[in-house]
């Protein structure tokens, strides 16, 4: 009935309010529109300038089209979009901020349920963020992956390809010509990255939360499969209202148990870890950098993908997909967490064959046998650092060497390639001042370049330690998200050239071996101060004033928690 229905509080009724929510709203909608059929917001993040979300127009006609079978009145509802590659200083910035207006667009607007439609790293965190915070039934679709380009008769990896040409570039094995010429060759198609990047994680995580339709997650974009799973969502959000299935009873302690095994199984993006932190903050589930490391360890990683392998995203699609990885370690999965259709996760795991093992590994015979995000600590990381095994030089995961400090990132770039800086394989590159309040934003820049006088001699991998993030598609040794950070007075601000630092993975430690005694006596370095953010204005002055670090997921304090769906007062 109408009145069962939230949108029934704006459009129920014969008094002048209803008359002007209705009438406005006509426009070409059926006559029984406003009696008793469910309004659904399509959350769109369709952009020219998110050009890995272009596509999704195209999607949400198909997500309207399943509307309007199940009864329900889509609207479209286009809503903040993130481009990684375009935007500056960096996406990470305005995640929040992409979130809150979505939530508060949720909640103004007479709507009954939300269809969220992302791709691009930060579309899919920031509108579980937003949906998780207003609780209204939601369902995601992701946009799904570019197909495959080639350069030079070889496969190109989005993202992970371009950090490797560009260093075969500095180290002199590749002419800028060729390395220009692969430009037109990495973007193939619609879709976002085809490595396991960041986008690619989310995606799959989406679906591994329970907010997907199972088996959606990972279609690539061009595929037509995608549209006909777009049309099944728009049919099944209508479902969800009456069966009252908000994201409070998807989004789950369980739920998220097992996304951390599936970042873990699918070599997936270190930046999952914020935005997994930052949802379950939304929720009040109790998550923690050490569940990270607790229900990740002994995953095995079974995605052959790159970075961490060698295969991409749509090859993943036709090996069997998500359901035929998680249908290898579901005795690692809690059986609780439910999906979107309302059954359990597991339910849908026991029919998932694999079509090409070595794209997706058996159990018995994985890519690594523990491929769990590493949680570091010591006097260099209080509060914690990550590392991605899977991505980083065995050899390097327990390594002791001088310190190479940079205060910004100007810095980096004007020094690293000055055949004077004093460098060896064996030093430690220190990047600060890049957190999230530091930069601001926390930016994608701790897989620092390589001294080209190393890279000419044939390095290709060094120990990195940053306060910042690092790409999805990104890869080496890289200790990253190490908080407090610099600009808060962490640690890393006292680091000095020369300092040992002593990486140990397997003891999950990242130490500076510094006297406390001589660390008390150190001041900041001026060149790192004068290079932090310090906005006068506007959303970065919010930001800085109110984010949070990263071991809770750099959301904003006062946006942690959630409003629900009540709106208490109306609009004439």
């Amino acid at each position: 009935m109408v009145q069962d229905l939230r949108s029934a509080q704006w459009y129920g009724g014969d008094d002048r309010n209803a008359y002007i929510h209705r009438a406005w709203m006509r426009r070409g909608l059926p006559a029984d529109a406003f009696s008793g059929r469910p309004h659904i917001a399509i959350a769109n993040t369709a952009s020219d300038l998110t050009p890995c979300n272009a596509h999704l127009n195209e999607v949400a006609a198909a997500v309207r089209d399943g509307i309007f079978e199940a009864g329900g009145i889509p609207l479209n509802l286009p809503v903040v979009s993130l481009g990684e590659t375009q935007v500056r200083p960096t996406a990470m910035l305005w995640r929040n901020m992409a979130a809150m207006a979505t939530e508060e667009m949720l909640r103004a607007n007479p709507i009954d349920a939300v269809v969220l439609l992302g791709g691009c790293d930060k579309t899919i965190p920031s509108l579980l963020m937003a949906a998780a915070s207003v609780d209204l039934p939601a369902i995601v679709v992701p946009g799904g992956p570019m197909l495959t380009g080639t350069f030079r008769g070889a496969p190109l990896g989005c993202g992970t390809d371009v950090w490797r040409l560009s260093e075969e570039v500095r180290g002199g094995q590749l002419s800028q010509d060729d390395f220009n010429r692969s430009e037109s060759s990495m973007i193939r198609s619609r879709g976002h990255c085809n490595t396991m990047g960041t986008a690619s994680t989310m995606g799959l995580l989406a679906e591994a939360l329970g907010t997907v339709i199972p088996g959606l997650a990972g279609t690539p974009a061009p595929d037509s499969r995608l549209l006909e799973g777009a049309h099944a969502t728009g049919k099944l959000v209508v479902d969800l209202i009456e069966a009252d299935r908000r994201p409070s009873t998807i989004l789950t302690r369980a739920a998220f148990h097992n996304a951390i095994v599936t970042l873990a199984a699918i070599g997936g993006s270190t930046n999952a870890v914020v935005h997994l932190l930052a949802i379950a903050g939304r929720l009040g589930v109790n998550l923690t950098l050490e569940d990270f490391d607790v229900i990740g360890a002994g995953v095995p990683l079974l995605v052959n993908l790159q970075p961490a392998g060698t295969y991409l995203m749509d090859d993943l699609y036709r090996a069997g997909g998500l359901r035929a990885v998680l249908g290898q370690v579901i005795d690692l999965l809690d059986g609780a967490a439910i999906t979107v259709t309302g059954k359990p996760l597991v339910d849908y795991l026991h029919d998932a064959p694999i079509w090409d093992p070595d794209v997706i590994r058996l159990r018995s015979e994985p890519l690594i046998p523990d491929a769990g995000i590493a949680i570091l600590r010591g006097n260099l990381a209080p509060d914690g650092a990550i590392i991605k095994p899977a991505a980083a030089s065995p050899h390097l995961l327990q390594h002791r060497g001088k310190a190479v400090v940079f205060n910004t990132i100007e810095d980096l770039h004007a020094r690293i390639d000055d055949p004077d800086l004093d460098v060896d394989a064996d030093s430690v590159l220190v990047l600060r001042g890049c957190g999230p309040r530091g930069y601001p934003g926390m930016p994608e820049v701790a897989n620092m370049p390589l001294p080209r006088k190393l890279l000419e001699q044939g390095v290709r991998d060094m120990v990195r330690v940053c306060d910042g993030r690092m790409s999805g598609t990104a890869y080496g040794t890289v200790v990253l998200h190490v908080t407090p950070e610099a600009a808060v007075g962490g640690p890393l601000a006292l680091v000095q050239d020369g300092d040992f630092i002593v990486l140990d993975v397997a003891a999950r430690r990242l130490e500076l071996e510094v006297p406390d005694d001589v660390l008390k006596q150190r001041e900041p370095s001026t060149a790192m101060l004068d290079g932090l953010a310090n906005p006068t204005r506007g959303w970065e002055r919010l930001y800085v004033d109110h984010v949070q670090q990263a071991d809770t997921g750099a959301d904003l304090d006062f946006l942690v928690g959630g409003s629900g769906s009540a709106v208490s007062r109306e609009s004439h």
